[in-house]
């Protein structure tokens, strides 16, 4: 990222102010290695951030006016401190001003600012460019304002900014990434009880290739939200037999001995996935500890797997993307990231066979589905900080 650029375009769009210092942000975006749709189950995950993210130019004002503009969008806008609370046409801007809106829900008013935000994150790729924006917006005005908040705090506020003020009925599991990530690391996190522990994960003959589908989908007009409500369901059912808050009140064991009493096939299926899920996780920590990349990779097909035929949230796109790359020489496993429905999918592939598979993976995946994918190579980077 060209940050001189960028306070060049800062200067043009807000103009010079000698009273006010102009500071950068940088938060990343994340990739979940496996434990996907567990995270508002109460479940566990194992995401690490990336290095690709979204940076922040921030710099107080005296006007009692919040000015909002991105590189990535042709639109911004000017409100005034009276109206953050209000939602805005231009869509991009509502992740930010939900993280506005919960810092004045707790007493705290930002003042006026200047923000220029600038992402590489592809929109609508699943890899968390929207808990980017919130993490950076939120970690910046903690920062600007002295209001006092630590790092797990920001994580909370940003997931009820977009569970309250987006619409998006999230788990922690995004934002969480995103602010507590550390280079070469995953993070093993509980999101019933916050707890969790950073797992080294250096790999010196493997990368994660990350393979955009371009099939784009709109998180908040997607199925996500009704996944949600299948598994309150599937709650509902069990805890008739057994006292339980969520689905990961349970061990996979206990599920498999209760599962007649949800009469639905398809809730079943919805609880199935969740609590296997969680149960490849645990294996996936132990099996990173030993440094046993091989059944890691197995454990990525069975994850995508159960999301494609018991979740059902992988789609077409998604499928061929995945199914394309097992196929290739050095792949140990490969599954898809995020919410699903489109986005992105990622492959454990070895080092000599990095070109082989985009090259390979690329011209098939556009044969069967017409369109062109895009491949990234990340390394596994820190969380949201203050660059300057």
């Amino acid at each position: 990222m060209d940050i001189k650029n960028l306070i060049k375009q800062f200067i043009e769009l807000f103009g010079e102010d000698d009273d006010n210092a102009v500071h950068i942000y940088f938060a990343p975006g994340r990739v979940n290695l496996i434990g996907e749709h567990t995270d508002y189950n109460n479940g566990y995950v194992l995401p690490c951030a990336i290095t690709y993210g979204t940076y922040m130019l921030a710099r107080k004002n005296n006007t009692g006016i919040v000015k909002m503009a991105s590189e990535n969008f042709d639109y911004g806008a000017e409100i005034s401190i009276r109206d953050l609370s209000t939602r805005q046409p231009g869509k991009w801007m509502n992740y930010p001003l939900a993280v506005f809106d919960q810092f004045i829900q707790r007493g705290f008013q930002p003042g006026g600012i200047e923000l220029l935000y600038s992402g590489n994150i592809p929109n609508s790729s699943g890899l968390s460019s929207s808990a980017s924006i919130e993490m950076v917006t939120a970690y910046a005005l903690n920062d600007l304002c002295n209001f006092g908040f630590d790092k797990v705090e920001l994580v909370k506020l940003s997931q009820k900014a977009e569970n309250e003020f987006v619409g998006v009925n999230c788990g922690i599991m995004d934002q969480f990434a995103v602010g507590m990530g550390k280079k070469d690391h995953a993070i093993f996190l509980d999101c019933g009880t916050l707890e969790y522990e950073l797992v080294p994960l250096v790999l010196s003959n493997h990368k994660i290739v990350i393979a955009n589908t371009n099939k784009q989908r709109g998180l908040a007009d997607s199925k996500y939200n009704e996944r949600v409500e299948e598994c309150t369901k599937a709650v509902g059912y069990l805890s008739k037999f057994k006292n339980i808050e969520s689905l990961s009140d349970l061990t996979y064991q206990e599920f498999v001995d209760l599962k007649h009493h949800i009469p639905e096939i398809g809730i079943r299926k919805r609880a199935k996935h969740i609590l296997s899920e969680n149960h490849r996780v645990l294996d996936a920590v132990n099996v990173l500890k030993d440094n046993n990349l091989g059944v890691f990779g197995k454990l990525m097909n069975a994850s995508h797997n159960s999301l494609r035929y018991d979740y059902e949230v992988t789609g077409y796109e998604l499928d061929v993307m995945v199914e394309e790359a097992r196929q290739v020489d050095g792949v140990l496993g490969a599954r898809m990231t995020g919410a699903g429905f489109g986005g992105c999918a990622i492959a454990l592939v070895e080092n000599n066979h990095v070109d082989e598979f985009i090259n390979t993976v690329g011209e098939n995946y556009k044969k069967r589905t017409a369109l062109q994918p895009e491949f990234y190579i990340s390394k596994i980077g820190d969380g949201v900080k203050k660059i300057n």
